[in-house]
């Protein structure tokens, strides 16, 4: 059973998040559902999870704030104990060509997309370590390995998670931690209401688009006993893209 283990998934009120963090309280952890802005969706989902008999307690920080992330985050396990499991999903996208790009959209992807990688996993990690046991998930894209048009912003910051989950898989294997990196491809949420589909559908062997359920599912795979020997993978959830 996995009732006495605890795990944090950051950006749970919505899209692929909300789907984890469900995921991860039906499967009978001790769910620790983080959001920023969106208060309202994540009540929404503590109250949908607390219906079901599940373990959930809120968590609000922003990601890209470092200092922020420590204090709230100390707190947490000062109060709660140690983590089993980190999901890291929290992320944005702001799209523009790159000429026409601003250093605003470049800045703020990159700080809540890649940094939020130090920002949360930093204060953290020690705690983890002496426990000698853990799983720590990461959520690229496929735009991380392909890199996408209008997207070099957010191709940069999931390219670099992976690199990032690639090392610290490294470091930590000894200490039977496991990471590893999961990259969805065209998933059903907000993310991509502005993708053509008509133009992407054609590149997918499967021929439609994901389900936040079907990433969710391979999320509390990699938390499971049965993941043990799996880490420093990076596995898409794609359809079949190339």
């Amino acid at each position: 059973m996995n009732t006495e283990k605890k795990v944090l998934v950051t950006g749970a009120s919505r899209g692929i998040g909300r789907a984890i963090a469900l995921a991860v309280s039906e499967a009978g952890y001790q769910l620790t559902a983080h959001y920023h802005k969106g208060k309202e969706a994540a009540e929404s989902l503590q109250q949908e999870i607390l219906q079901k008999g599940g373990s959930v307690e809120l968590i609000q920080f922003d990601v890209s704030n470092r200092e922020e992330c420590q204090e709230k985050l100390d707190k947490w396990i000062e109060a709660n104990g140690v983590f089993w499991g980190v999901i890291c999903n929290a992320g944005i996208s702001a799209d523009d060509s790159f000429p026409g790009m601003s250093g605003e959209y470049w800045d703020a992807v990159l700080r809540t997309d890649l940094d939020s990688f130090y920002n949360v996993l930093h204060p953290l990690i020690m705690p983890v370590c002496r426990k000698k046991q853990g799983r720590i998930i990461t959520i690229s894209s496929v735009s991380g390995i392909t890199g996408n048009r209008g997207q070099v912003n957010y191709s940069a910051a999931k390219a670099g998670i992976i690199g990032a989950t690639k090392a610290l898989a490294t470091e930590l294997a000894s200490r039977s931690i496991t990471v590893n990196c999961i990259a969805p491809g065209i998933i059903e949420t907000d993310m991509i209401r502005d993708v053509p589909l008509d133009r992407v559908l054609p590149s997918i062997p499967m021929g439609r688009t994901g389900k936040p359920e079907e990433v969710a599912a391979l999320a509390v795979f990699l938390l499971s006993e049965a993941a043990s020997y799996i880490t420093r993978q990076v596995i898409s959830v794609n359809g079949g893209m190339v």
